[in-house]
């Protein structure tokens, strides 16, 4: 996430609440996008530090767990400015300007000087966070789809330039003998459906017979993932975009929940301004006296509470708006409950951390440090393969 500032609940169910799943399914890394603020907000950086601390904290307060899952800031690992200048060598021009974001955005902020490199290249950049890590699936919403797949373009035509290898097919027959006579067959096997039939399901099962390999290097591993498709070694593994479900949260107003509208309520609110906030909710237009039968499709009260009332208390709301049984008020009463409980959990797990920020500082160094070891590890073998590692 870029930082911003403090998170709203649009944050929270729409993001942070896969991200808590996803941290116990897989090996996750999730980082502060400080490098990224600077694209758009180059000119106002003076609040990207407590920015920084207030997004950590928030994460921590959802549930984001340090346990389970690397948290860390972009710019405590520099390798990702590395990798993103290797990059950016290959990447033509023309791959850029046509990613949906760069127009848009420099429409919608009309009141900022966008003609920069930074903000043209902040795709290559973000190919650079994802590759670094060789990530299998990156967590995104439809709108963020294109961005991975420029990056695995990007990985592609990286591993285009740079994964030949002189005896390329000699060292792959070689490994593939290292993988014992059954697995050996059966990998060929595979291997030869998805060459000639286009077999998909093939290759996805010789990719995880590749995984369950224990006696060949991460070359060898490497190389056989390339030989696979016919081409050559893998340095930097194509990313598959893992859509996540997302609740579509309505502002105050209507509108999407945004900082930028000022229709937010706030990850650990106060009660009194969450009660406040929603008693001054839009509700259907139609209601304008008690009386008046509304809508609850077209209330944002009622969006609301498909995402924290039970079924009962969605079906009472509904009649009630369509029948005229319960005024806004009563309808907006279960869900103040409701986000208030929701939030008292998460200012309590936030107390710690405003006390203490060492130990948000901490759990930030500590988790730098781990993706520094890998993203090291990623730049010896994208050196290697260009032939810079000057050893």
């Amino acid at each position: 996430m870029r930082p911003t500032g403090r998170l709203h609940i649009g944050h929270y169910h729409g993001v942070l609440k896969n991200w808590i799943q996803l941290q116990h399914e897989y090996e996750c890394y999730f980082f502060v996008a400080d490098w990224h603020a600077l694209t758009t907000d180059y000119a106002e950086s003076q609040n990207i530090e407590q920015y920084t601390f207030d997004t950590v904290v928030d994460w921590l307060a959802a549930g984001v767990n340090p346990g389970a899952a690397t948290l860390f800031v972009q710019s405590k690992v520099p390798e990702h400015a590395e990798l993103h200048l290797l990059l950016s060598m290959i990447t033509p021009i023309s791959w850029l300007e046509r990613v949906p974001s760069y127009k848009d955005q420099q429409a919608r902020l009309n009141d900022r000087d966008l003609a920069t490199y930074g903000f043209l290249g902040y795709p290559v950049l973000q190919s650079a966070d994802i590759l670094m890590y060789k990530a299998g699936n990156v967590p995104v919403g439809a709108d963020q789809v294109a961005h991975v797949e420029l990056t695995r373009e990007i990985a592609r035509r990286f591993n285009h330039i740079y994964g030949r290898e002189e005896g390329f097919e000699e060292h792959a027959e070689n490994a593939v003998k290292k993988m014992g006579r059954k697995a050996a067959r059966l990998y060929r096997d595979l291997r030869r459906s998805y060459l000639e039939k286009g077999d998909v399901e093939a290759l996805q099962r010789a990719r995880a017979l590749l995984g369950e390999q224990q006696n060949l290097s991460i070359g060898d591993t490497e190389r056989l993932f390339g030989f696979l498709e016919g081409g050559g070694r893998i340095i930097l593994p194509e990313p598959v975009a893992l859509l996540t479900k997302q609740a579509k949260i309505p502002g105050l107003d209507g509108e999407k929940m945004s900082k930028s509208y000022n229709n937010t309520i706030a990850l650990r609110e106060d009660p009194d301004l969450v009660d406040a906030k929603i008693r001054k909710m839009k509700t259907d237009p139609a209601r304008a006296r008690r009386k008046d039968p509304g809508d609850p499709q077209k209330c944002p009260v009622y969006s609301l509470h498909e995402v924290y009332s039970d079924a009962e208390t969605c079906r009472w709301a509904a009649e009630g708006c369509r029948s005229a049984g319960i005024g806004c008020l009563d309808c907006k009463m279960p869900l103040i409950e409701a986000i208030n409980e929701e939030q008292a959990v998460m200012r309590e797990r936030a107390r710690q951390f405003e006390d203490d920020p060492d130990l948000v500082h901490s759990i930030l160094l500590e988790g730098s440090e781990k993706a520094r070891d890998v993203a090291r590890e990623t730049l010896d073998d994208v050196r290697a393969a260009i032939g810079i590692s000057h050893r």
